[in-house]
C-alpha cells in the first residue's frame, strides 16, 4: 500500500471543464446592456439618447412620426404629462404581475436598457425575458387596464414588435390585468403570445430612422442647436406643430389565451 491519498476524482480532468462551464460566452443581448432602471437618473438619460418601445408604440404614419419628432424636442404634449393615478397603479402593479408570470411562465423580471445589434440608438426595456428551448429568446410586457380588451390594442403591438426586434426576441408573452377603481377585477391577470413580425418590425424600423433623422441637429448650426432650440433643429421644420392624434383603435386578435 502507498502513502498517496485515494482520490475521489481526477481533478486535472474535472478542472477545465469547470473553468470552461464558468466562462461560457454571454448570450448575444446579454452584450447589449446599456442600463439598468434601477438607477432612474441613467436609465432616463440613457433612454433620451434613442428610441425606445414607448417611441415606437406611436410610430404608426408619417404624421405620428412628426408627432414623435415634436414631443421627443419639448418632452410632452401641448397638455403635458407627470404621469397620473393610472400610472401609479401600473407601477405598483407591475411587480406583482411579474411574479406571476415568473410563477406561471418562468419568465423572469427584467428592469434592464438593451440596444439593438445594428443600432445603438434603438433601445427597449422588457418587463421580462426567458431564455426557452435551443437558446430562442422570449420576453414579457405587462399592462394593467380600466377597460376589458377586445383584443392587444395595436399601440401596444407595435412596443412589443420593437422590443423583439431590439433583443432579438422570437415571441412575446403580453400580460394585462384590468381593474375597476383600481382594484383587480379577477385573480390572475390574462395573458397571450404574440409571435415576431418581421414586417412589421421593417416598418417600425423605417419609421425610427425617419424619427431620428428629424430630431437630429442640423449642419451648419450652432453649438447649442438640436433638441428643441429652435436653432436649426425640429422646431425649424415643425415649428407649430402640436400632436392631436386620434387614438388608435385596431386591435390584434391572436388565438385563444395562453
Amino acid at each position: 500500500m502507498t502513502d498517496t491519498p485515494f482520490a475521489l476524482f481526477d481533478l486535472a480532468s474535472v478542472a477545465p471543464r469547470v473553468e470552461e462551464a464558468l466562462r461560457q460566452a454571454p448570450l448575444p443581448h446579454e452584450t447589449r446592456v446599456v442600463a439598468d432602471s434601477g438607477d432612474r437618473v441613467a436609465w432616463l438619460r440613457a433612454r433620451a439618447q434613442g428610441i425606445t418601445a414607448t417611441d415606437a408604440a406611436k410610430l404608426a404614419s408619417a404624421a405620428s412620426v412628426r408627432a414623435a419628432a415634436w414631443e421627443k424636442v419639448h418632452g410632452h404634449t401641448r397638455r403635458g404629462f407627470g404621469g397620473s393615478r393610472y400610472t401609479d397603479h401600473g407601477r405598483e402593479r407591475e411587480p406583482v404581475i411579474a411574479a406571476w408570470a415568473n410563477r406561471e411562465h418562468g419568465i423572469t423580471p427584467s428592469t434592464l436598457l438593451f440596444h439593438a445589434e445594428g443600432d445603438r440608438r434603438h433601445l427597449a426595456t422588457p418587463d421580462g425575458l426567458r431564455v426557452a428551448a435551443g437558446g430562442t429568446l422570449e420576453l414579457c410586457e405587462i399592462k394593467t387596464t380600466s377597460k376589458p380588451w377586445r383584443g392587444i390594442p395595436r399601440g401596444y403591438l407595435r412596443q412589443v414588435w420593437w422590443q423583439q426586434y431590439v433583443l432579438g426576441a422570437e415571441r412575446t408573452l403580453v400580460v394585462w390585468e384590468q381593474h375597476d377603481d383600481f382594484v383587480p377585477v379577477a385573480p390572475e391577470p390574462q395573458c397571450r403570445w404574440v409571435d415576431r413580425d418581421d414586417d412589421q418590425i421593417a416598418v417600425l424600423v423605417g419609421y425610427a430612422n425617419q424619427l431620428l433623422e428629424a430630431i437630429r441637429p442640423k449642419a451648419g448650426a450652432g453649438s447649442g442647436a438640436g433638441w428643441g432650440t429652435g436653432r436649426g433643429g425640429v422646431d425649424d421644420e415643425f415649428p407649430h406643430f402640436e400632436p392631436e392624434l386620434p387614438p388608435d383603435r385596431s386591435f390584434y386578435r391572436p388565438g385563444p389565451l395562453a
